[in-house]
């Protein structure tokens, strides 16, 4: 069918059932009302009398229940008919008949009612004659009224399907389940489901954190300064104070205020803004656990973040392996511990400890098969930048179960604290799964001298040319100068671990309004 023609059918659709909807005025029915309250639910229902045979809820009937959804199927047979009501626990089946509603059947008997309206039925429960569980409804109501039907390709019901896919089509094209995501939800129990996990994982995290006495608090959102992570911000302007501002790339800063003032243990699950690509990895605005424990070292958090998310995924999906694409992902405690160097010398045997000192060797070894553009990048890097860019070009995408790399170059690591036995690098630590990271973490840098040098170096690299780097923090440095406890500090990437817990291929099935370039309509 041409699109003109789809796009006419759809605006008949719609104009018979607004018509149907001014019907409903002349049965007394508001098309858009209100004020009916369910008192159950249909999954409440069909769990508590799952086993119950026929013959027992005939002798001892239930009390009459009182439901509200929507209408996902009807097979009307004139002066009865069957509809499924679906709402947020699941569905059930329900059973009206002229001769038991009376007037109330009325807008039934002039099939005034579609698939995907709105209705409210109180009644006892039975089983029909094919054993499936039904309200035969004393009472029947319809609600609301949908002026346009679901897909017919995501249909709560096979009915419901073959109704829709004939008369309105499919909503087949991934991006638009993302535009609707109202449709795809009420479509696709799937979909549904994989929201519900997501927001089983945070509430886990916020009790595991909490049960360790971590406090939850609220940062800005709008920054004077390009701080907490390298990363290309959104800019934004105050009117009033007349003061450009940037969206929150990372609530790191001042989370460590609060732990020199005196919260040793803070935690912040947030929303961060980074203008950057989108990709299957990657969403301009993403969600971030954050958090700080006082006198605790980047192992300490090694050992808590293994404990975490080893029960999360026991507490989502019911055990510590998961399935994500082809691979088996273990989450049972006992990750490899590698550091960064030994990670590429790994993958790049031909590269000896004298190599990876070499700042000619590594830059000429990096540049190799990328293009003029990335040549001219590295070859303004310094020693631990190129490192890390080995590293992400060799070794990240390999990492397929839960590793953690540690000891990263100081350059790249501008928060994190010195290693005491070898000043060049930082105790660090960065967990990849399924070939990209998925937590960050250090003993944090507490030294304000050190600081100060360090975003001295990241105002260079922005001299450089380099887009991804942080300003200069005078506050900040006073703060530590105030005095910092030796502490650590972790973010994890709620959405990314959310996609391996509900085996989602795109970081946008597990956001529900991911960002889209906008369609002409």
């Amino acid at each position: 069918m041409a699109a003109e023609d789809e796009g006419e059918v759809e605006r008949k659709i719609y104009e018979e059932r607004r018509a149907k909807g001014e019907s409903w005025k002349q049965h007394g029915l508001n098309p858009f009302g209100n004020g009916f309250r369910p008192q159950h639910t249909c999954g409440k229902v069909v769990k508590d009398h799952a086993n119950d045979t026929a013959e027992q809820l005939e002798e001892a009937p239930p009390a009459p229940y009182r439901l509200a959804g929507r209408v996902v199927s009807i097979r009307s047979f004139g002066k009865a008919a069957f509809l499924v009501l679906q709402d947020r626990t699941g569905t059930l089946q329900i059973h009206v008949k002229a001769d038991v509603l009376g007037p109330a059947y009325a807008p039934m008997a002039d099939k005034l009612v579609d698939v995907g309206d709105f209705v409210g039925v109180e009644g006892t429960l039975f089983r029909s004659k094919t054993g499936e569980l039904t309200i035969k409804a004393t009472t029947f109501k319809p609600l609301s009224k949908a002026l346009r039907p679901v897909p017919g390709k995501f249909a709560a019901t096979e009915e419901g399907a073959k109704f829709l896919e004939e008369n309105v089509g499919s909503l087949a094209d991934v991006e638009q389940r993302y535009r609707r995501r109202y449709l795809d939800l009420l479509s696709n129990r799937d979909v549904r489901e994989t929201f519900r996990k997501r927001t089983k994982l945070v509430q886990f995290i916020r009790n595991y954190l909490d049960a360790r006495d971590y406090i939850e608090v609220e940062t800005p959102m709008m920054h004077p300064l390009v701080s907490g992570a390298a990363a290309r911000p959104f800019k934004t302007h105050h009117n009033t104070l007349d003061l450009d501002l940037y969206l929150r790339i990372a609530p790191e800063l001042y989370l460590k205020r609060l732990v020199v003032g005196g919260f040793d243990r803070v935690y912040e699950i947030n929303r961060n803004f980074r203008n950057e690509g989108i990709s299957t990895k990657h969403n301009p605005e993403f969600t971030m656990l954050e958090f700080y424990e006082a006198y605790a070292t980047y192992e300490d958090l090694m050992d808590l973040t293994e404990d975490m998310l080893a029960e999360a995924s026991q507490f989502v999906t019911g055990g510590t392996r998961v399935q994500y694409g082809e691979h088996s992902i273990d989450f049972k405690k006992g990750w490899p511990r590698i550091p960064m160097l030994e990670a590429i010398r790994q993958k790049l045997p031909e590269l000896s400890d004298k190599d990876m000192r070499d700042l000619d060797k590594l830059r000429h070894v990096t540049a190799k098969g990328v293009d003029e553009k990335e040549k001219a990048a590295i070859s303004q890097m310094n020693l631990g930048e190129v490192v890390g860019a080995l590293f992400e070009k060799h070794v990240e995408g390999t990492l397929v179960q839960p590793t953690f790399i540690t000891q990263f170059p100081v350059e790249t690591s501008p928060l994190a604290r010195r290693n005491d036995a070898e000043p060049s690098i930082t105790d660090r630590f960065e967990l990849f799964c399924v070939g990209r990271e998925i937590a960050n973490a250090f003993s944090e840098l507490n030294d304000p001298i050190d600081q100060e040098g360090r975003f001295k170096s990241q105002l260079d690299a922005k001299a450089r040319g380099q887009e991804e780097t942080m300003d200069f923090d005078a506050d900040y440095i006073r703060a530590l100068e105030h005095g910092l406890p030796p502490t650590a500090g972790e973010g994890i990437g709620i959405d990314r671990l959310a996609m391996l817990l509900t085996n989602a291929p795109s970081i946008r099935d597990v956001i529900l309004f991911p960002l889209l370039k906008p369609q002409k309509t």
